[in-house]
C-alpha cells in the first residue's frame, strides 16, 4: 500500500472512455493521449496476450478476421460492458503502462466512463479490471454525464440539457439538469448493430458474406439515414455464399440507408421515450435548447436531419464528438471537489 501511494505520486492521473470499439484516454493539460482499438490478440484456449503482452489495440485489430488456428483475436467488452474480465485486465493495463512511457510501477488515479444502465455487477467488474490494472484509485461516471461534461453543456445551472451518446454497443440518451441526472435510457443498440445490419443486408440482397470490419467502412464511406447530395457507391469484397469463392459487388449509399434503418429506428424510437418522460419545465428548456449528439454514431450523415425531424427540437453535433466522454472523464477527475456528492469509487485511497 506505500508503494502504491509513493509511485501515486509520480503518476499520470487519467480519464478513460472505455468503449466497446474504442478506448480512449484523457490527461490533464494534454487532452486526448491515446485512442486504440478495443482489441486484444491471445494464444487460443488461453489468457495469453500476444507479443509479450502488447498485442492490444491497433495491432491486434488488424488481426480481426484475419488470424490462424493458433491465435484469437478478442474485443472483451460487448453492449458497452465487460465481457472478459482478464482480456479487460491486460487491456487496461497494457493502456496505463503506455501513457506511462511503458514504465512498469505506474498507480494512477483513473475515472473509467460507464453506461447509465449497467448492473452492480458490471460495475464491480470495471473496478476489479481497473484495480488489477494497477489503477490506484478507481471512480466511475456515467457517459451521459462525461458527455455533457466534455461538450461543455451547462450541466451545473437550473436547466435542462440533453445528451444522446452513439457509441459501439451503446446509445445513451440523458436529460441533465443540477448536475445529475433528471431522465436517461440506456439502449443496448449502436454503432456495432448497424455494422450487423450492413452485413445481414449483403447476406440477403447479394449472397455475400463479409465481415464487421468492411461493415464498417462501409458504413463511414457512404452510410447515411437522410439523402445525400453526393452519396456515390463503394466496391465491396468479400465470400460468396454460394460458391464459396472472393468475389466483390458494388453498393450504394441508398442501399446502405436501408440496411441501417432498423437499428437507427430504435435509436430514435428511444429518444423519443426520453422525452416523453421528461418534466414539464425540463421540457420547455429543450425547446431552446435541442439535443447534443455525440459518440461515433453521430458522425452517421443525416442523422441529426432525421432525429430533428423526429422531434421537432434543434439536434447539434458537438465539436470533436469521438472524444467527448473522455474529455468528460479528464475534467471530472480534475474537479474531484466540485462532484463530492456524486462521486461512486471504490474505497478510500490508501
Amino acid at each position: 500500500m506505500f508503494l502504491r501511494r509513493l509511485m501515486g505520486l509520480f503518476s499520470v492521473d487519467m480519464g478513460i472512455d472505455l468503449g466497446t470499439c474504442n478506448t480512449l484516454v484523457c490527461v490533464k493539460g494534454e487532452g486526448i493521449v491515446l485512442n486504440e482499438p478495443s482489441v486484444v490478440a491471445v494464444r487460443k484456449g488461453t489468457n495469453q496476450v500476444l507479443n509479450n503482452g502488447n498485442a492490444v489495440g491497433l495491432v491486434a485489430k488488424e488481426m480481426l478476421g484475419r488470424t490462424p488456428g493458433s491465435i484469437t483475436a478478442i474485443r472483451p467488452l460487448k453492449d458497452g460492458v465487460i465481457a472478459d474480465f482478464d482480456i479487460t485486465e491486460a487491456m487496461l493495463g497494457y493502456f496505463i503502462r503506455k501513457v506511462h512511457g511503458n514504465r512498469g510501477l505506474a498507480y494512477p488515479r483513473v475515472v473509467v466512463a460507464i453506461p447509465s444502465g449497467i448492473t452492480a455487477v458490471e460495475k464491480r467488474a470495471v473496478y476489479n479490471s481497473a484495480e488489477r490494472a494497477n489503477a490506484r484509485r478507481v471512480y466511475l461516471i456515467e457517459e451521459p454525464m462525461a458527455a455533457g461534461i466534455g461538450a461543455g453543456l451547462p450541466i451545473h445551472e437550473p436547466t435542462a440539457s440533453m445528451i444522446v451518446d452513439i457509441g459501439g454497443g451503446t446509445t445513451e440518451v440523458a436529460v441533465i439538469s443540477l448536475s445529475d441526472i433528471a431522465i436517461c435510457t440506456s439502449l443496448r443498440v449502436a454503432g456495432d448493430d448497424m455494422d450487423e445490419a450492413i452485413i445481414n443486408y449483403m447476406k440477403r440482397t447479394y449472397n455475400l458474406m463479409i465481415g464487421p470490419q468492411t461493415a464498417e467502412a462501409i458504413k463511414i464511406r457512404i452510410g447515411s439515414v437522410a439523402p445525400q447530395e453526393n452519396e456515390g457507391s463503394t466496391e465491396v469484397k468479400g465470400r460468396d455464399m454460394i460458391s464459396g469463392l472472393p468475389r466483390r459487388a458494388i453498393v450504394n449509399g441508398e442501399e446502405v440507408r436501408e440496411a441501417l434503418k432498423e437499428p437507427v429506428g430504435q435509436m430514435i424510437d428511444a429518444v423519443l421515450r426520453t422525452l416523453e418522460q421528461v418534466e414539464p419545465e425540463l421540457a420547455a428548456d429543450l425547446v431552446d435548447n435541442g439535443i447534443h449528439l455525440c459518440g461515433g454514431g453521430a458522425l452517421l450523415r443525416g442523422l441529426d436531419q432525421v432525429l430533428a425531424k423526429a422531434s421537432g427540437l434543434d439536434v447539434r453535433v458537438v465539436d470533436d464528438p469521438l472524444s467527448c466522454v473522455a474529455r468528460g472523464t479528464s475534467d471530472y477527475l480534475e474537479h474531484l471537489d466540485e462532484w463530492r456528492d456524486t462521486i461512486e469509487s471504490d474505497e478510500d485511497e490508501y
